[in-house]
């Protein structure tokens, strides 16, 4: 081989392997990423994703229920202009409670219902995630709640 072909040889070696270890990478981070959506978001969906995705907004009033002989409870997360159903089988954060912003991270069944593996509560009165906060201001029901992390 001649000395440019050597070369051309070592550069597109070169390449390919940058190139494997970026697909790697980013099939790895598609795996590990969870995305954030809204209740009407989801309601929108036609097909509903197999991985994990976060759903986020407001318990509804009056839809927490809690199974008494065990740490199962169903509730309802809206945006104000739609609601999902979550269910959920663990101990609930201490601020978890109706009308108060909520994070939900599973995913859906083939019946409609999210079941989540982590609930996550707002931290304070000031709290609200970003995303759901838009999310509400969109359907057209603002809040007087800031958009603090």
């Amino acid at each position: 081989m001649k000395k440019r072909q050597k070369r051309l040889a070592l550069v597109l070696g070169v390449v390919a392997g940058l190139s494997v270890a970026t697909a790697l990478v980013l099939n790895a981070f598609r795996d590990t990423m969870v995305f954030f959506v809204t209740p009407s978001e989801v309601m929108a969906m036609s097909d509903m994703p197999e991985r994990k995705f976060r759903i986020g907004g407001l318990v509804e009033d009056g839809s927490v229920e809690r199974d008494q002989e065990s740490t199962n409870v169903m509730f309802r997360v809206t945006d104000t202009a739609k609601s999902v159903t979550v269910t959920y089988e663990g101990i609930l954060p201490n601020l978890f409670r109706e009308g108060q912003g909520v994070v939900a991270e599973g995913h859906i069944d083939s019946d409609g219902v999210f079941r989540a593996d982590k609930v996550l509560a707002r931290h304070d009165e000031e709290y609200m995630p970003a995303e759901a906060q838009e999310a509400i201001e969109r359907a057209g029901h603002p809040t007087d709640i800031d958009k603090g992390y």
